[in-house]
């Protein structure tokens, strides 16, 4: 078995999961063996890091920007070095107080990249941004994906009129609620049985719909999306927002429900409008998309299977398997090529 090392956060962070472990039935089947490494303060555990590091077949170092000097040293002491990252990490997000633009994050992020053997991107504008800077290979595609065998169908029995919104998410885009609000009010106004369930480690806010709120947890958050009937998304109109992977909205696909969302970055390109959920920018787009969706179960069930089959073809797990077992081993081939050539001349 290959020794494969991911440097990330640690075992439940949304990055690992999704991103890595998800896959380790296919790693496995390809002889790589997944180890984590997750992050440590101190010198002493940096040190251990490098010897885990060179006793690995091949690292992931995942979303981290390390300075220069911890940087070089990973380097040195890799075989085969990939960098993996799933949001535009070389600029502030959307929460930060001060512009998107941050010199020290991009410096970091352009040595990662041209450090590293080859990149993997979970959307196309970073993929972009990474390939701007001249790696050693183009980076490559790798959405975020989920796993849908883990998610049950939602079953849309509610009557006509009744529905549920739902929407899952972590405390830091817990504030895109807050920007949804007018929508929201709107959507309410139309469908007076309407509710809103949020599954978040945050408290919810007043959101403009009558909301309960549930704590996010492994074990229970497929069972609570097959228990609603639309799941909704926001994504602000800030530069940040250009490099999210969409994970809510997959996971609302693979429940098997119709998806609202504005049109911003991936909602574009997840949402096919008007055949697995719609695209809705206004207040009056919401209440108009809603509504819809509220007054018909047999219009939620056929977009939601839609949805479902659309991400088993383009967004799961079983159809990027294979795709990220090739990239390792086209990155690590070519990286053993390149030292054994070193070696002998």
């Amino acid at each position: 078995m290959r020794r494969l090392l991911a440097l990330t956060e640690d075992a439940d962070f949304v990055c690992y999961r999704y991103r890595l472990a998800a896959f380790e039935p296919a790693l496995a089947a390809a002889s790589w063996n997944l180890k984590l490494w997750p992050r440590r303060p101190g010198l002493r555990d940096f040190a251990a890091m490098l010897q885990a590091i060179r006793a690995a077949d091949a690292v992931v170092v995942q979303r981290r920007l390390f300075s220069a000097t911890k940087a070089w040293l990973i380097r040195r002491a890799a075989r085969v070095l990939i960098f993996d990252f799933d949001d535009a990490i070389y600029s502030r997000d959307s929460n930060a107080s001060r512009a998107a633009a941050d010199p020290v994050r991009l410096a970091r992020f352009r040595r990662m990249v041209r450090l590293a053997d080859g990149c993997l991107a979970g959307s196309e504008y970073p993929r972009r941004a990474a390939d701007a800077w001249g790696g050693r290979l183009p980076a490559q595609l790798m959405p975020t994906c989920v796993d849908p065998t883990r998610y049950r169908l939602a079953a849309h029995n509610r009557s006509p009129g009744a529905a549920e919104l739902v929407w899952i998410g972590s405390p830091s885009t817990a504030a895109s609620l807050a920007d949804a609000r007018p929508c929201l009010v709107a959507a309410a106004a139309a469908v007076p049985e309407l509710r809103l369930h949020t599954i978040c480690d945050a408290r919810d806010r007043d959101c403009g719909v009558p909301a309960r709120h549930s704590a996010w947890s492994a074990a229970s958050e497929t069972d609570a999306l097959a228990r609603a009937d639309i799941g909704i998304a926001w994504l602000p109109d800030h530069p940040w927002s250009a490099g999210k992977c969409g994970l809510k909205v997959l996971q609302y696909m693979a429940a098997g429900l119709p998806v609202v969302a504005n049109s911003i970055g991936i909602h574009r390109h997840l949402i096919d409008h008007g055949m697995t959920g719609f695209l809705a920018d206004t207040p009056a787009e919401w209440r108009r998309a809603v509504a819809t969706l509220a007054a018909d179960p047999e219009l939620r069930r056929t977009m939601g299977r839609a949805a479902r089959l659309r991400l088993e073809r383009h967004w799961s797990v079983q159809a990027w398997g294979p795709r990220l077992v090739a990239i390792l081993d086209r990155v690590a081939g070519g990286r053993t090529s390149d030292i054994q050539r070193s070696t002998a001349a």
